[in-house]
């Protein structure tokens, strides 16, 4: 498709859309469920199973058990520790996966470099681009495998977690009535757990029945997680408030079902092509050769990120735009192909090429043509989570549905019946929040409690002028804790699951050396953890878009970027060359940085 670009007009487009969306309150327009609407939180999966608390000792426990607290467990069994307790505050392992059920709920990111652990539990995705079941059973599934079940604490979340430097040990309290100690703990409570809901006026006052895409009530809609029909909405009238990543997935079912749909919408989602298939168990046979996993990782890793990788594995849209860039730079002339300058451009060409192409996707999709306007995204490609789908442009043309655009505004208010937007009011029986969870709040807040090291530090004191780690993974004064998640490592946001990999599997390894060798603690030293920070601000510092990005939680909602956040960046030679350098450091048992006492 040949596409001519004003790209100063375009420019001035995404400048005048972002400033309608402007807003000075930033994440504080949310507001804390738990403050207010705390039903919303109930657990609709798993009943709560009583228990006597635990007083006891373990040698490693993991708070949190999604994908991180999974494959740090099971790194740390291969290990021969196998003393491992995981607290959960669902009532299954899965993490944002146990939470997430509604329906059309799946990854964005191919199955085959998404779900760790493929190659150990000999699974094959059914899918490109797995369904949330089957992304729950694997978690299951590595559970079972790795015993992990036996020590698990479910339905628990810690409220104290502190270090006892008498005991070298420690103390873990919990909302159960918990207080045991451990010799080392892991933290992966992840940024994708605590749901949040707009600052709406009148969000209390609604008489209808609502609830959250987190906690979706399918005893009001009928159907499944599984895809069965929400056959009880077919006399209901119902708007749905957010058109981000899971308004995106869940929005087809909706428009089939419902007698009336209404879907409010601030910002638009940019949604690609995901071209989702079955996965051929022929095919699969040929590729899942030893190693087979690993591999695909690095080669997503060095395709999205910018590498020069012989081929591309993966194929899909995150590996795309790169692709792209790749070609272009590829073609420029040979003395500007090292022209920051020249490479930037080529950037930004290929950039606005895909959201055009993105853009005309909708015009040749969606039948009603002032709907197909207003779905438009005006927005760099990465300004905002990009979305991946292959019906969500059809449901629009279902005439159930109603695309209610409030032009950067956000839904006016709520009423006892319904919700008003632009001075209009819908009325309706149901209000689904499809708002997303909190991202970029203090991270105390989001887990539940503080950690206070030695000393009696609080975490959120050492870092309040910003996060300071090794690895992203070791912290000074806080020893034998470890965190599991990207910033500070190789800081990959398109694959979070490769980051945990690697994570998990350094964590392991140093608890195995420090029992192989009677050691009681494992912490960095001040020096090496102030050498890596100071390395990490060698790099090109935060990518938060360009200045015309419109607000989201990538750009801290459009709001100033505070000065502490310049500490939230990865290893300044990118992913791939993080990945090779956490390999060899762990694996050279030199651990050099970390102090074994």
């Amino acid at each position: 498709m040949s596409i001519v670009i004003d790209k100063e007009a375009l420019k001035q487009k995404y400048r005048e859309e972002r400033d309608k969306r402007l807003r000075p309150d930033g994440n504080a327009q949310y507001i804390r469920i738990e403050n207010q609407l705390s039903h919303y939180l109930d657990d609709p999966y798993v009943p709560v199973k009583q228990r006597e608390p635990k007083k006891d000792h373990v040698t490693v426990a993991f708070i949190g058990g999604g994908y991180a607290g999974l494959v740090t467990g099971a790194r740390l069994v291969e290990q021969g520790v196998t003393d491992v307790r995981i607290l959960e505050k669902g009532g299954d392992f899965g993490g944002t996966w146990y939470w997430n059920r509604y329906p059309g709920a799946m990854c964005d990111t191919a199955s085959f470099v998404y779900m760790p652990l493929l190659e150990e539990t000999g699974h094959m995705p059914s899918e490109k681009y797995a369904h949330a079941p089957e992304i729950l059973e694997h978690c299951q599934r590595i559970g079972n495998k790795y015993n992990l079940y036996d020590n698990a604490l479910f339905h628990t979340q810690v409220k104290e977690l502190f270090w006892d430097e008498a005991e070298s040990l420690w103390h873990i309290r919990t909302d159960r009535g918990d207080d045991f100690t451990a010799q080392f703990v892991g933290m992966g409570t992840g940024p994708l757990h605590v749901p949040k809901l707009p600052g709406v006026p009148g969000i209390e006052d609604f008489k209808g029945h609502s609830f959250h895409t987190s906690r979706w009530d399918y005893d009001y809609t009928g159907g499944d997680e599984r895809g069965a029909p929400l056959e009880k909405l077919a006399d209901k009238r119902v708007a749905l408030i957010g058109t981000g990543a899971t308004a995106v997935q869940c929005i087809p079912a909706l428009a089939e079902s419902c007698k009336e749909f209404f879907i409010c919408q601030r910002t638009p989602s940019s949604v690609d092509v995901r071209a989702n298939k079955p996965t051929d168990p022929e095919w699969f046979k040929e590729i899942a050769t030893p190693g087979w996993q690993q591999r695909w990782l690095e080669n997503f890793t060095q395709n999205q990120t910018g590498g020069m990788a012989d081929e591309d594995l993966v194929q899909d849209g995150w590996t795309d735009l790169s692709r792209r860039i790749r070609s272009k730079i590829a073609a420029l002339p040979p003395e500007d192909q090292g022209n920051p300058l020249k490479m930037l451009a080529a950037y930004e060409d290929s950039d606005f090429e895909k959201m055009e192409e993105i853009r005309h996707r909708i015009d040749e999709t969606v039948q009603d043509k002032e709907t197909a306007e207003k779905l438009k995204a005006w927005y760099r490609q990465l300004c905002k989570r990009p979305c991946f789908h292959d019906e969500y442009l059809l449901a629009f043309n279902q005439p159930s549905t109603r695309l209610v655009d409030t032009d950067g505004k956000g839904v006016e208010r709520i009423t006892e019946k319904g919700v008003v937007v632009g001075g209009v009011e819908y009325e309706v029986d149901c209000i689904i929040y499809g708002t997303g969870f909190e991202v970029g709040t203090k991270l105390a807040d989001r887990a539940g409690f503080d950690v206070v090291g030695r000393d009696g530090i609080k975490l959120s004191e050492y870092w309040e002028n910003g996060m300071r780690t090794k690895h992203g993974i070791n912290i000074h004064n806080f020893p034998n804790a470890f965190m599991v998640q990207p910033t500070q490592g190789a800081n990959l946001i398109s694959n979070i699951p490769h980051n945990i990999i690697e994570s998990g599997m350094t964590i392991a390894m140093m608890v195995k050396h420090a029992l192989d060798n009677g050691c009681k603690t494992i912490e960095v030293s001040k020096e090496a953890e102030d050498a890596w920070v100071d390395l990490l601000m060698t790099g090109p510092g935060m990518m938060l878009g360009s200045p015309d990005c419109t607000p989201g939680y990538y750009n801290n909602e459009g709001a100033p970027i505070p000065d502490s956040a310049k500490y939230n960046v990865g290893y300044p030679a990118g992913a791939t060359a993080y990945f090779k350098y956490i390999k060899e450091w762990r694996e050279t048992g030199d651990f050099e940085g970390i102090e074994f006492a």
